[in-house]
């Protein structure tokens, strides 16, 4: 048998993981060599983790998320109005498997982007496609987009994401065009895939933030029916840099 050739051969098929396994295997005595069924299995097992892996990188990649934070890093207390027990029960992304949002709300530096992207990444390790915004470059993109005659592609790319985050929302104002663009894409999204919001303003300024009373209406009865809210407290974190 020409183990050389076997091992192109898995290269060829872009099967690395169960290459790098079966290179593992050869470097070992004979003796030592696992039987045929338990070193497929091992191949097997290989190919699916590093598959698994790759995935993740990819998603991680194309999310842009603002920060690299995990959820082991967010620090919980009854001073932040967070509980180690709501974290957990966010960590399995079973609210994407409900189409739920998010809605995370507080004061300036309280550490609001940062939970949203370890909720982000989060996400990319469990296998689920995210994709983030703040509101100066969702603007600049609808704008854009509007101008080049790619905004149903934009649509469209956003409506294949299984978690949009929009953060710094209520910063500046949305002109007409934006605040359309976001009901369509909150419309879209509707029950069937899950956005975060993050933002400084209470929810209950939203409505009056978004200068339109219809459409305003109809963009927050899309955001909250189906929401978990979470009211970060605390003084500002950048302080502890």
């Amino acid at each position: 048998m020409n183990t050389q050739a076997t091992l192109e051969q898995l290269q060829q098929l872009k099967l690395h993981g169960m290459a790098r396994s079966y290179e593992a295997v050869l470097s070992l005595p004979v003796n030592s060599q696992p039987e045929a069924h338990q070193l497929l299995a091992q191949l097997v097992q290989h190919e699916i983790e590093n598959k698994r892996l790759k995935r993740t990188e990819l998603y991680l990649r194309l999310s842009k998320l603002r920060y690299a934070a995990m959820m082991e890093e967010i620090k919980c207390s009854k001073e932040r109005n967070l509980t180690r027990q709501q974290l957990s029960l966010l960590a399995d992304c079973s609210w994407i498997d409900k189409a739920e949002n998010i809605l995370i709300t507080g004061a300036t530096g309280c550490g609001k982007s940062y939970l949203a992207c370890a909720l982000g990444h989060q996400a990319c390790l469990m296998g689920y496609k995210t994709l983030y915004f703040n509101m100066n470059r969702f603007i600049e993109k609808v704008t854009l987009a509007k101008l080049d005659g790619t905004f149903i592609k934009m649509l469209n790319q956003i409506e294949r994401t299984y978690l949009l985050v929009l953060d710094d929302f209520g910063l500046q104002p949305l002109n007409a065009d934006t605040r359309l663009a976001l009901l369509q894409i909150l419309e879209d999204r509707y029950r069937r895939k899950s956005t975060i919001i993050v933002s400084q303003l209470p929810v209950a300024k939203w409505h009056e933030y978004l200068n339109d009373p219809t459409l305003a209406d109809a963009i927050l009865d899309r955001l909250t029916a189906h929401a978990n809210r979470i009211d970060l407290k605390g003084k500002s974190l950048r302080h502890n840099d």
